[in-house]
């Protein structure tokens, strides 16, 4: 079986840990964990991890997931990141109930930790500056070069260490490096540094500590205090394994999880990486976090993506040990597949046209019937309301039709969605600026509810709302943030920002819905019929006048490529 093929059956990681299980390594438990660094919001890429890590725990009897903030960096990280995190795992539908941690709970004791280094002779207390220590390190064809205080006694690094952490020293004076091999052909291995001084206040432990252990560091004895089995992890972290090993052999503890690194998620169109996305957070090319055109969990939720499309997009992807690039057109084709079983149809006018029938009663109003969703006939039918003028898009107006054109035009007759058939007879324009701005048109009442009594056929079918009774809403068009595949080349050098896509927002106001969306909830999702999938915008829509944010196009590109490629 490939291991590299995710639609081969299971996957290698699943594989290990099955046999992990039957020749009972680490006595038959599994303990996985997701530990996210509170720097930022969680992002598609960091959903499929979260996928990977609590779904293998709920496979496994007596499985478990923690979720562990690594938060070792507090010149980076606040509160509004770690609430973000906690909110957008459970809304993908996983919860790690009581085990939620910290590497900061763990300070006391990682500090013991970098003193039996010390003790050990395997930790020293470099004097270098930063600059220096990147000089002293060597390159990939060079071996690094010894510190000059890599000579201090034990004695004198554990003063040192000990005055550090009284905060005797500025920022920057000092580092404790592992004492390892500053010729190893692994550049993680020359002599890391696992402390340093930061004078920041911490958001859970203030201002009790002023030195914080690296991530290296931290992170390894994370997962042996909390007896994690398997350490699953991205690919770049793969030359990072040797120090993760030394770092527990050499401090001899109990538990030594195993890492195991897969491919991180690449998709196209898209920036999958948090110092990216804050910089177009900061730099106000965004709305924030949460705009609904940034990857991230939060912005596709506020767009009007499911859990349940981003779950079966990442089982759909699987785990590879290779990376390779994601076509977007994928997970657009999951929440497409989601929302047609469960969003409501409705409809909408986006750029209205009036349309006066003028052999239509005069303050006349029918009531009716529309499907809820074909797809499920448990969600019923609803009422709309029908009446002598009404909206049609614009663009189903065309006054000289081109050929293969079957929408209304003069003298042509065509459905109205659940109501019946209408002829044009007379467009109205503006007489400065030559636009169409009303259209008359003729109804014939036997095709009430869509089909003629004669038998005859019409080849279009176009949406409507009544114009006394519906509703203004703003409506959202939201595209690809960016106009390239890979906008930051392939080896992430490239200015990603001159990508952006200046087409990636259009807002269209003046808009009219049926009136059943005056009140619809924050978060709502529907079908606008003939349009594409919306959903009812969670910050900025107010009573009874809605925001929508398109999710997706009715087209499905991807479901196209396969079925013409027989798949």
């Amino acid at each position: 079986m490939s291991t590299d093929n995710p639609a081969s059956g299971i996957d290698f990681i699943r594989e290990i840990i099955a046999e992990d299980i039957k020749t009972n390594k680490h006595g038959g438990r599994v303990v996985t964990r997701f530990p996210p660094e509170p720097n930022g919001y969680l992002h598609i890429g960091h959903a499929k991890s979260i996928c990977l890590n609590f779904g293998i725990a709920l496979e496994n009897k007596g499985g478990v997931c923690h979720l562990r903030f690594d938060d070792t960096n507090p010149c980076k990280e606040e509160i509004e990141y770690v609430e973000s995190i906690k909110n957008d795992v459970h809304w993908l539908g996983f919860d790690w109930g009581t085990h939620l941690y910290y590497t900061s709970d763990y300070f006391e004791k990682l500090y013991e930790y970098a003193v039996q280094l010390i003790r050990l002779g395997k930790a020293y207390v470099c004097s270098l500056s930063a600059d220096e220590i990147r000089e002293h390190r060597g390159t990939l064809t060079q071996p690094g070069k010894d510190s000059p205080y890599r000579i201090r006694t034990i004695e004198e690094n554990l003063d040192l260490f000990t005055r550090m952490s009284k905060g005797e020293f500025a920022d920057g004076a000092h580092v404790l490096r592992a004492k390892i091999d500053m010729s190893s052909p692994n550049l993680n291995m020359r002599d890391p540094a696992i402390y340093r001084i930061r004078r920041t206040k911490h958001h859970r432990t203030g201002d009790t500590w002023c030195i914080y252990p690296m991530y290296d560091f931290a992170h390894c004895l994370s997962d042996s205090i909390e007896g994690i089995t398997h350490s699953i992890c991205t690919t770049e972290f793969e030359n990072h394994r040797p120090l993760y090993d030394w770092i527990l052999d050499t401090l001899g503890v109990e538990c030594h999880p195993q890492q195991i690194e897969f491919a991180r998620l690449n998709l196209s169109y898209t920036v999958m990486s948090k110092r990216k996305l804050l910089e177009l957070v900061e730099e106000k090319q965004v709305g924030g976090w949460d705009d609904p055109r940034m990857p991230t969990i939060s912005g596709m939720r506020r767009r009007g993506y499911t859990p349940e499309a981003i779950r079966n997009f990442c089982e759909r992807i699987g785990v590879a040990k290779r990376e390779s690039m994601v076509d977007i057109a994928l997970l657009e084709h999951f929440v497409r597949e989601d929302l047609n079983k469960h969003a409501l149809r409705v409809m909408a006018v986006l750029r209205p046209l009036k349309v006066v029938i003028v052999n239509y009663p005069e303050g006349h109003v029918e009531e009716l019937e529309c499907i809820n969703n074909p797809e499920d006939p448990n969600m019923g039918t609803r009422k709309a309301p029908f009446s002598r003028v009404l909206y049609i898009e614009q663009d189903d107006f065309c006054e000289e039709p081109p050929k293969k054109f079957f929408r209304l035009a003069p003298g042509r007759e065509v459905r109205l969605r659940y109501a019946y058939f209408i002829t044009c007879i007379k467009a109205i324009k503006d007489e400065v600026t030559g636009e169409i701005k009303e259209l008359h048109c003729t109804y014939d009442q036997e095709t009430r509810g869509g089909s003629a009594p004669d038998g005859r056929k019409v080849k279009s079918t176009i949406h409507w709302v009544s114009a006394e009774h519906s509703i203004e809403a703003e409506v959202r068009l939201y595209d690809h943030l960016f106009i390239k595949e890979s906008p930051c080349g392939e080896k992430d050098e490239t200015d990603f920002k001159k990508f952006l896509n200046p087409n990636s927002l259009e807002i269209i106001a003046k808009c009219r819905v049926e009136p059943g969306l005056a009140d619809a909830k924050p978060g709502s999702r529907y079908q606008f019929e003939r349009i594409g999938y919306f959903c009812v915008d969670a910050k900025d829509t107010a009573s009874k006048k809605p925001v929508f944010n398109r999710t997706a196009l009715l087209r499905d590109t991807w479901a196209k490529e396969q079925k013409a490629e027989g798949k």
